[in-house]
């Protein structure tokens, strides 16, 4: 994450992308979702071996012929057994490396590199402890020294995750689910097509995280943004998403397509919803799991 992170700024200052890979590029509310177009995608890392005096390479395959396509407005939960490549794909949708092989399209353009239009948000909330819960929020559009009358954007912000009591405090003095809540305002202030989610809510405890579910649920329909996120938890995945892609184990293949057929808002309880839970199971091999 450190290095994505590093990738990010460097986009800042280059292409003005904030911390989150992205930027603001106008005062108008998100009308539509972005779509993204992912084609026979495959990708592997690089890696050295020492046998004593010997070197030799090798690539270590993460993603394997992956193709997928998330539709304006549409929330695409991704599921798969941890280090499967899950995460892979988030970067290479965001733009922060390119494929090994295949393609990333965005309105049929080819992704290269980190967009405004498209944002990330980590599973650490990464708010810098020097700077108030207002001037993280802000720091998009500070760094695309953006005129100070659109700086209401910070509290509109604030207002829609319900931090506006907390704009002046510092990320210590934050729970760990108004730090994330922080990291979510910091991420809509840009005005996303795009919302790149990497298990934002993995660190929380399971109240908390109940909670932030139900208000990313409503940030999502009240903006129109499209989603793409990585989650472990299957009832998130059920509770969020219009369409859920269960991944095999490394390297990640698709295996499942999901459609949740219920309507918002959802109920754990639902017959239909513990029906569809059991099959994500029995598609993760979790078949005696109740």
């Amino acid at each position: 994450m450190v290095n994505a992170l590093r990738q990010i700024l460097q986009a800042t200052s280059s292409d003005a992308a904030t911390l989150d890979s992205v930027a603001v590029q106008s005062s108008s509310p998100t009308q539509q979702g972005a779509f993204i177009d992912i084609k026979n995608v495959s990708h592997h890392f690089a890696q050295n071996h020492k046998n004593g005096a010997a070197e030799s390479n090798a690539n270590l395959p993460v993603l394997d012929s992956v193709s997928l396509q998330v539709q304006p407005g549409e929330f695409v939960a991704l599921l798969g057994p941890s280090g499967c490549g899950k995460s892979t794909l988030l970067r290479l949708v965001a733009g922060l490396e390119p494929p090994s092989a295949g393609h990333i399209t965005q309105e049929k353009q080819p992704i290269k590199q980190p967009d405004p239009s498209r944002i990330v948000v980590f599973q650490d909330p990464t708010l810098f402890p020097w700077r108030t819960v207002r001037d993280n929020v802000a720091l998009g559009l500070q760094a695309r020294k953006v005129p100070k009358e659109q700086y209401v954007r910070v509290d509109e912000a604030l207002s829609l995750v319900g931090l506006t009591e907390f704009a002046s405090s510092y990320p210590h003095q934050l729970s760990g689910g108004m730090a994330q809540r922080a990291a979510l305002a910091r991420a809509l202030v840009n005005e996303p097509k795009l919302l790149i989610l990497d298990e934002p809510l993995g660190k929380l405890d399971s109240l908390t995280r109940l909670t932030m579910q139900g208000e990313l649920l409503k940030l999502w329909q009240k903006a129109g943004f499209s989603v793409l996120l990585v989650t472990h938890d299957v009832e998130e995945a059920l509770f969020l998403a219009n369409r859920v892609i269960v991944f095999s184990p490394r390297p990640a293949r698709t295996v499942a397509e999901l459609q949740v057929d219920l309507p918002y808002p959802r109920h754990r309880t639902d017959p239909r919803f513990v029906q569809l839970r059991q099959q994500l199971l029995r598609d993760l091999g979790l078949s005696d799991v109740t």
